[in-house]
């Protein structure tokens, strides 16, 4: 089979090389030049664990290609995958979908023949029949079929999650459609990877429902671990308690400084508004997003009441600032409110991420960003984790201890127990977990 990946962003790069590693012809497609003389010199624009082995090895072996000409890519493709970006509108929070439609329109003027047209982009509900529209008005003469083909993938990795996937989710209305995704996908059916077909409208919106479901779920975590620290509780043994219940579950159950990144925030505010739209308010929803933001302004009055309340003059050493790890990605980062706060108090601030520095020097100014974690510490007088990195989860306390004017942390993602930092007599703050002083 020969597919086209129109867009080169985080899911049509990582779903264009997981489908040539089936064995599918693919062409990624992009209007950055750059970008496409980056990928054809081997460079991968973005990071995310073994994308880079899997981009160079189908290329070499002439599964996968990129290039600038969508009308040549589409031409005699059997499907082609829409994965551009669907940002969130300004003064709102509907999806930006003009990228999409313009590539429908694309699309449409260089198919020569019948043509699967698949939206992989996250995208609102009712968004397939419009672009079935847009199509069939730029080409009345089309023979094609419109799917929704929602991704499911998790930054950091991605490449895991599209090749052993929990489910996939196919909105195709014609048997004609529902072949040509099942040929695509028959790796998957080879190791019976469940696949659900369903209607555009619900494939649509299950990839909404899904993403809001687990922002709620993070939230309710970090609102519980708020009322831990009152009654003197722990959240990581209440997490576990209700995480054992197989209606509930363990994943995100982990009480940090709110999520962040490429999905969660932008979706839980389009399927507010698509709610809103439909007159069927999601008032848990929105609930959510009100909450997240909340939260992360909080963290940063966390740490300055931590700092004695005030910040002249002080200097605070952050470690990780990218939203999750594994990623360079520094979207709706909870970094993007806390470092700001602290530079704005009169705090001095010195940053370390392993992969995110060049992302992050975007984004926030007055920062001064370190070649390593011990470096950033040197000299601070509070030491705050932001981002949950393998390699910040063994720091060397002693040396620690001995860098920083005075051994004080806060860790706003938990991943040191506060009985072992008062054993190393730090001052020590975390999230929802009682302070537990040294014997």
């Amino acid at each position: 089979m020969r597919i086209a990946m129109i867009g080169t962003g985080y899911v049509g790069l990582v779903s264009g090389a997981c489908f040539s590693e089936f064995g599918v012809e693919v062409v990624c497609v992009d209007k950055d030049e750059s970008k496409i003389e980056r990928l054809l010199r081997g460079e991968i624009p973005i990071y995310e664990p073994g994308l880079d082995k899997l981009v160079t090895s189908n290329a070499e072996a002439g599964r996968l290609s990129f290039t600038t000409d969508l009308k040549e890519a589409v031409k005699g493709a059997d499907a082609v995958f829409i994965a551009v970006g669907t940002p969130t509108r300004r003064g709102g929070g509907h999806a930006d979908l003009s990228y999409v439609y313009a590539a429908a329109r694309e699309i449409a003027e260089a198919m020569d023949g019948y043509t699967v047209v698949v939206t992989k982009s996250t995208v609102p509900v009712g968004t397939g029949r419009e672009v079935e529209r847009v199509i069939r008005e730029t080409r009345p003469d089309a023979e094609f079929d419109v799917v929704s083909n929602p991704e499911f993938l998790r930054e950091g990795s991605a490449i895991n999650d599209f090749m052993r996937p929990d489910r996939v989710v196919i909105g195709a209305e014609t048997d004609r459609a529902r072949e040509v995704m099942r040929t695509l996908y028959r790796p998957l059916f080879l190791i019976e990877t469940p696949i659900l077909f369903t209607s555009l409208e619900t494939s649509e919106l299950t990839k909404y429902a899904a993403n809001t479901f687990l922002a709620a779920k993070i939230t309710f975590i970090n609102e519980m671990a708020d009322l831990c620290e009152k009654v003197g509780a722990d959240v990581h043994d209440v997490a576990k308690g209700i995480g054992l219940d197989g209606r509930i579950g363990k994943k995100f159950l982990h009480p940090g400084p709110g999520y962040g990144g490429s999905c969660f925030p932008k979706d839980t505010l389009a399927l507010v508004q698509t709610a809103r739209d439909s007159g069927a308010p999601l008032r848990i929803i929105e609930t959510v997003v009100d909450i997240n933001a909340r939260r992360k302004r909080q963290m940063a009055d966390r740490i300055v009441g931590f700092c004695g309340g005030s910040m002249q003059g002080k200097t605070v050493a952050i470690l990780g600032l990218t939203f999750k790890p594994n990623t360079d990605d520094m979207r709706d980062s909870p970094s993007l409110d806390i470092v700001p706060a602290l530079i704005d108090a009169g705090a001095t601030v010195r940053a370390y991420d392993p992969e995110g520095m060049e992302e992050a020097k975007k984004h926030l100014d007055g920062v001064v960003y370190c070649s390593g974690a011990y470096e950033a510490m040197d000299g601070a007088d509070a030491l705050v984790i932001l981002t949950e990195w393998n390699e910040f989860r063994s720091l060397n306390l002693t040396r620690v201890k001995s860098l920083l004017k005075e051994p004080a942390m806060v860790d706003l993602r938990n991943i040191y127990d506060p009985k072992q930092m008062a054993d190393q007599g730090f001052r020590y703050q975390c999230v929802g977990r009682p302070l537990r002083k040294a014997d």
